[in-house]
C-alpha cells in the first residue's frame, strides 16, 4: 500500500510494514534519542526512555525506501554507537554527517551544547546531489512551542531540496509536530508523516492544512 500527503497516527514499525516496498524517495527524521529528555516545562518525548521501541523502525524504513535513495536521521551523540549499529544492521551505509550550529547553548553539561547533528545514510548507491549542501549549517530556533524537540522548517528545507526532487515522496516516521512534512510540501514534494501521539498528529495535520491553503492561493495568484 502507498500513502502520500498524509499524517498517520500510529506506531512507526506497524505503519511502515503496510507501505509498499521501495515506495519512499527520501526519509528525513528526528527520532527519540534514548536520553529520557525533559524540557524546561517538564514535557517528555514518547519512547525516549527506551530505544528498543525506536531503533527497529529503521529496518522497516530501509525496506520502504527506494533503492539508491537517502535517509537523513538526527541522533543523540551519547547514543551514537547504538544508532550506527541499528542503521548498518538495517542495511544503510553512512555517507555523510551534518552539523547545525546554534548561537546559544541549549544545555550545559561537561560542555555547552551549541549544535545539533544528523547522519546522511544511503540505501544502495544513490546519485550525488546536483547542489550539495555544506556539512555545517545555521540553526533556526523554534522555541519548541508545539513539541519539546521541535525542528524549524527553515533548518530542514535545505535537506529536502538537496536530496529529493519535486513530486517525490518524503517520509518522516517520527513526525512530531510535522516540520519535515511542512518543509516537503512547501518544496513541492509529497509527504508522509507517522506519529505516535494523537496531540501531535492533530497539530501536524492543522499545519499541513494551512500549507495546502497557502499553496493553493499562491497557484491562483500565479495563474492570474
Amino acid at each position: 500500500m502507498s500513502f502520500q500527503n498524509e499524517i498517520i497516527c500510529g506506531e512507526s514499525v506497524k505503519t511502515l510494514k503496510t507501505i509498499s516496498e521501495g515506495s519512499i524517495d527520501l526519509i528525513v527524521t528526528d527520532p527519540p534519542y534514548g536520553v529520557n529528555y525533559r524540557d524546561r516545562t517538564g514535557r517528555k518525548v514518547k519512547n525516549d526512555d527506551d530505544l528498543r521501541f525506536v531503533l527497529p523502525v529503521f529496518e522497516q524504513a530501509f525496506r520502504a525506501l527506494k533503492q539508491d535513495s537517502y535517509c537523513i536521521s538526527f541522533y543523540g551523540w551519547n547514543k551514537a554507537d547504538l544508532f550506527l549499529k541499528a542503521w548498518k544492521d538495517a542495511g544503510f551505509r553512512v555517507v555523510g554527517h551534518l552539523v547545525w550550529t546554534k548561537n546559544y547553548a541549549s544545555r550545559t553539561g561537561v560542555v555547552k551544547y551549541h549544535h545539533e547533528q544528523a547522519y546522511v545514510l544511503a540505501k544502495g548507491r544513490p546519485s550525488r546531489p546536483k547542489n550539495p549542501i555544506a556539512d555545517v549549517l545555521p540553526w533556526t530556533a523554534t522555541g519548541n512551542r508545539a513539541h519539546p524537540t521541535e525542528k524549524a522548517v527553515q533548518s530542514l528545507t535545505p535537506l529536502i531540496w538537496s536530496f529529493s526532487k519535486p513530486g517525490e515522496l518524503v517520509c518522516d516516521p517520527f513526525a512530531g509536530s510535522g516540520s519535515t512534512c511542512v518543509a516537503a510540501a512547501l518544496a513541492g514534494r509529497n509527504y508522509l508523516g507517522i506519529e505516535l501521539e494523537d496531540k501531535y498528529c492533530t497539530h501536524a495535520r492543522k499545519r499541513l492544512s494551512g500549507v495546502e491553503r497557502y499553496m493553493a492561493t499562491k497557484e491562483r495568484k500565479q495563474a492570474a
